[in-house]
């Protein structure tokens, strides 16, 4: 069984298939914050997707981000590892990339839930 939570009109904010659930890319609000900033906002969505699909952070499996500026990746390191505790780090990519305006990152996750 698939269930799509929040599905507007180009894409479901989750999707939740054989006890995993696959956030879609997410950004920050409030576009006018620094990277730290959006980061932060970001994580904190994803904390409240994952809880409102029976998951949560110590439960991810796989992150994705992309940030505009990859000179930026030792302040996002900073707030990750605040964000996560060490023992349930999941597997990790960042990359750079084209964001859209005033986007300074984007992240997507993928998570055991029940």
């Amino acid at each position: 069984m698939i269930k799509r939570i929040n599905t507007g009109e180009l894409v479901s904010q989750a999707v939740i298939h054989n006890n995993t659930v696959y956030v879609s890319g997410l950004t920050a609000p409030d576009k006018t914050q620094d990277v730290e900033g959006q980061a932060r906002q970001i994580f904190g969505r994803i904390d409240q997707v994952l809880q409102a699909t029976g998951s949560d952070k110590a439960r991810i499996l796989t992150a994705t981000i992309w940030l505009a500026d990859f000179g930026t990746r030792a302040t996002v390191n900073d707030i990750w590892k605040a964000w996560l505790p060490k023992e349930v780090l999941p597997a990790r990519a960042a990359v750079e990339a084209e964001l859209g305006e005033n986007v300074l990152i984007e992240v997507m996750v993928q998570a055991a839930c029940d």
